[in-house]
């Protein structure tokens, strides 16, 4: 049995995977999981991931969950060219610098933001307020301007002149806002340069390939959602409304 990913392209974690296994030519079985009809919490899947998320990885009779160790699970299987987890110890160190501290940053903000524009109006049925609007895009900025201050410098890339997994893992996350219609590369140069880069060392076709679903997300309405997730994401967006 061959290897297998169990994704959602609308995750970006997913999406960094997807893209990372298929500008190595790394074949792999591609696994589709769709969260928005509760795919990921099926017996069947339970069997591949008990944690209920995606992405998930099966290499014969080998499972493995979370994004990061499937990225370097892949990296060292089909030894990927050396520029995206690098053997020089301090290039490899910015990679793990960044991979370290964008969970609750750029993940956590950009999410944050994602859910706040996109699925709170759509389960309350209530227009979003602007100051809750603002307040969400300003966390977003604060770590958008740490990014490019701490992170990304005046180098073409995180880890120096060449991409890396640190480059394709804050890129997919960045999309998220996009995909809620908040423009964030449109006032930044540094930031919209990177981007350029990191789609053409990856494969532009490819990256316009992987993120049609989420660019496309504002269509979305409510009975394209499980019942069981409704409710989910009504009581997660709403206890996170009460606590700003």
């Amino acid at each position: 049995m061959g290897l297998e990913l169990y994704l959602d392209l609308l995750s970006q974690p997913c999406r960094a995977l997807y893209i990372f296994a298929r500008s190595n030519n790394i074949p792999f079985e591609f696994k589709r999981v769709e969260l928005m009809k509760g795919q990921h919490r099926t017996e069947e899947f339970r069997n591949v991931n008990v944690l209920m998320k995606v992405p998930a990885l099966k290499d014969g009779s080998f499972t493995l969950a979370e994004s990061i160790a499937i990225l370097l699970y892949l990296a060292r299987k089909f030894k990927t060219p050396d520029h995206w987890y690098p053997s020089d110890l301090q290039k490899r160190a910015r990679v793990d610098e960044y991979l370290s501290w964008q969970h609750v940053n750029i993940r956590g903000k950009g999410s944050k933001l994602f859910l706040t524009k996109v699925l709170l109006p759509l389960l309350t049925g209530q227009p979003l307020s602007p100051k809750k609007l603002e307040g969400v895009t300003e966390e977003l900025n604060v770590v958008l301007k740490q990014f490019e201050e701490k992170f990304l410098q005046d180098k073409p890339f995180i880890a120096g002149s060449e991409v890396s997994l640190a480059d394709l893992v804050a890129l997919v996350e960045l999309m998220q806002p996009v995909g809620a219609g908040y423009d964030l590369f449109e006032e930044r140069p540094k930031l919209a340069e990177w981007r350029s880069r990191v789609e053409e060392a990856v494969g532009k076709q490819l990256f316009q390939e992987a993120h049609e679903g989420i660019l496309n997300i504002q269509t979305l309405t409510a009975d394209k959602i499980a019942p069981e997730l409704l409710e989910h994401f009504k009581h997660q967006l709403l206890k996170q409304a009460s606590q700003n």
